[in-house]
């Protein structure tokens, strides 16, 4: 992404394995946007085996506005976004599935929203057609998780299809399976975020490429970003009060082993009490604990200080013309 915009709207799509696809989607997305101001459309072929690559070969052939980036093997959807994101040149970054299932006709209406006041707007697929069992309820149940852990109150971070001004992607950097976190990620960095109800469409070409798996991948994923966003500056936090726990419980177990030893009634030697062995345990965790918890202070310190990394994020600056 640039600073200086070349058009007014990027359409972003990755693609695995879609062939059957493309041509009417991109018939629908042209059709949509016909009326409106500059686009272009950037496709990610994320290592498709079909004849993706060749279709798309020939969409943008016909279409300078059309751009097609090709992955040398599949690397999943986030690196597929995260490349569309970077070669985009649009002031308004709009992602989609190009499964057909989200609605192109939806794409004016997010960024009428987007306009209003926001600076992210997320797709919610209040009715979806897919499987109830292996798609549809294992993402309510993560979205309802996601929702109460990161604090942005999103019915469905699943959705592809979502607005975004190109200026509150910048600072974010993608891994795993965290494309869906993006709006979180965002508002934990002062951006507007807002939800608007899209058309859910069934599939009617090629097969579904996520199942129930990708939930425990999300549920490992929410874990890592909710770490990074409370402690990614003083993990010592973490380990340290971690450490302090099991230091405590530490000193509970001795106090209940001399209690045992000087004034139970029959007394029980030291060397046949559990209570030593968890004493111990407890004690040498928490030393492990507080020292990982240094560490990780040292860890952050010298990634933040090489890089030149601030730990916080400006939005304006108010002064007067003569101040330095």
């Amino acid at each position: 992404m640039t600073d200086n915009y070349k058009v007014e709207l990027s359409i972003v799509l990755p693609v695995l394995n879609e062939q059957d696809n493309l041509q009417p989607l991109y018939d629908e997305i042209t059709s949509a946007l016909s009326g409106g101001g500059s686009y272009e459309i950037i496709y990610i072929d994320d290592g498709s085996t079909d004849d993706s690559i060749a279709v798309l070969s020939t969409i943008q052939a016909s279409d300078p506005k059309v751009r097609v980036i090709c992955f040398r093997r599949n690397f999943g959807q986030t690196a597929a976004l995260s490349a569309g994101f970077k070669h985009a040149r649009g002031r308004i970054i709009i992602p989609m599935d190009a499964d057909g299932q989200n609605d192109p006709a939806d794409i004016p209406r997010l960024v009428q929203k987007l306009e209003s006041g926001f600076d992210i707007v997320s797709g919610w697929r209040r009715r979806r057609h897919d499987n109830v069992v292996t798609r549809t309820f294992p993402s309510r149940v993560a979205n309802w998780v996601i929702a109460r852990i990161t604090g942005v109150r999103l019915h469905d971070f699943g959705c592809t299809l979502k607005a975004y001004r190109a200026d509150s992607l910048k600072p974010i950097r993608l891994y795993g399976e965290m494309h869906r976190f993006i709006p979180a990620l965002a508002s934990w960095g002062g951006e507007r975020v807002a939800e608007m109800v899209v058309n859910h469409r069934p599939r009617t070409r090629g097969e579904a490429k996520y199942g129930l798996s990708r939930t425990f991948k999300v549920i490992l994923d929410l874990m890592t970003i909710k770490f990074l966003a409370s402690f990614s500056t003083k993990p010592i936090y973490v380990f340290g009060g971690l450490g302090v726990v099991s230091f405590l419980g530490s000193f509970l177990s001795s106090l209940g082993l001399l209690y045992f030893k000087y004034l139970a009634s029959p007394m029980i030697p030291l060397n046949r009490n559990p209570l030593l062995i968890l004493s111990m345990m407890l004690f040498t965790t928490a030393i492990q604990f507080i020292l990982m918890g240094l560490l990780a202070e040292i860890l952050v310190r010298t990634y933040h200080e090489s890089q030149g990394r601030e730990i916080y994020l400006i939005d304006r600056v108010l002064q007067s013309g003569d101040q330095d």
